[in-house]
């Protein structure tokens, strides 16, 4: 199905078991391939439990960054750590959320949600259990048992979130998550995200091109702009509600936004 407008509530559920957010950072770090480097001497800190939004055009290394967060890609100079550690790798500590929903067809929304459970051996019974009660948080009791291709693409990204935070991540990666759904759907999405992740203590990095859900969204704002390196790093003004958007240190702190990567 297309992505139609939706308007995204999350009923009420049990709250989810508080984790302990990991810290992440990079020092000095050169991201990229060995053939293809993007990003230079980035000094970066995430701290437990924020949210950071990365924003940036298209093409700037925004990506880059996010999987080197994963551990899918090595850097290729200075350090990434992790709780004080090197980032050796993937974990599942670390739940990655795409633009695209990467949801299996031929598995029902729950059973899509249970997968990294089952992957992981978790009872039946108990996978079944903190899937519905995920399904709930999201707003997707009524659509557990339907497949992808039969639910809206607000649903399925809705069915995503509820899958990277069904194992209790202590990071969650986002990569433009929203980027593909129409403005109505992807602002219930953001108010859903803020939601969902109340309690959770999760840390989060969230890459967009858009300055408005990057504000909206982030307790941080770290800029990319050109010249292949991390801007600046900036405080978002709180609290976090649209009707504070014309406020005037959000009016300010996007014109600076803007000017910083050159819009």
């Amino acid at each position: 199905m297309s992505t139609s407008s939706e308007t995204v509530t999350a009923p009420a559920a049990p709250a989810p078991e508080t984790t302990r957010g990991t810290r992440l950072v990079l020092r000095s770090a050169a991201l990229g391939r060995p053939d293809a480097p993007v990003l230079d001497d980035v000094d970066l800190e995430v701290a437990p439990g924020e949210i950071l939004t990365v924003v940036g055009p298209s093409g700037c290394g925004k990506s880059t960054l996010l999987r080197t967060l994963a551990g899918l890609l090595p850097p290729l100079g200075g350090t990434v750590e992790v709780d004080g550690g090197p980032l050796t790798g993937p974990s599942a500590d670390r739940a990655l959320v795409f633009q695209e929903d990467a949801l299996l067809p031929w598995r029902t929304l729950r059973g899509n949600v249970e997968l990294p459970l089952a992957i992981r051996g978790v009872p039946r019974a108990e996978r079944r259990s903190r899937a519905a009660s995920w399904l709930a948080r999201v707003g997707l009791t009524a659509q557990a048992g339907q497949l992808p291709h039969r639910v809206s693409g607000g649903q399925r990204q809705r069915a995503q979130l509820a899958r990277a935070l069904a194992d209790s991540p202590r990071a969650v990666l986002m990569d433009e998550p929203f980027g593909a759904l129409d403005a109505q759907t992807r602002s219930g999405m953001q108010d859903l995200l803020v939601e969902v992740l109340r309690g959770t203590g999760a840390t989060v990095v969230f890459v967009t091109h858009d300055v408005d859900e990057a504000l909206f969204l982030g307790d941080r704002v770290a800029l990319i702009g050109s010249g292949r390196r991390v801007s600046a790093v900036r405080e978002v003004p709180r609290p976090r509600d649209r009707a504070a958007f014309d406020a005037p240190a959000r009016v300010a702190l996007r014109r600076a936004v803007l000017t910083s990567l050159g819009s």
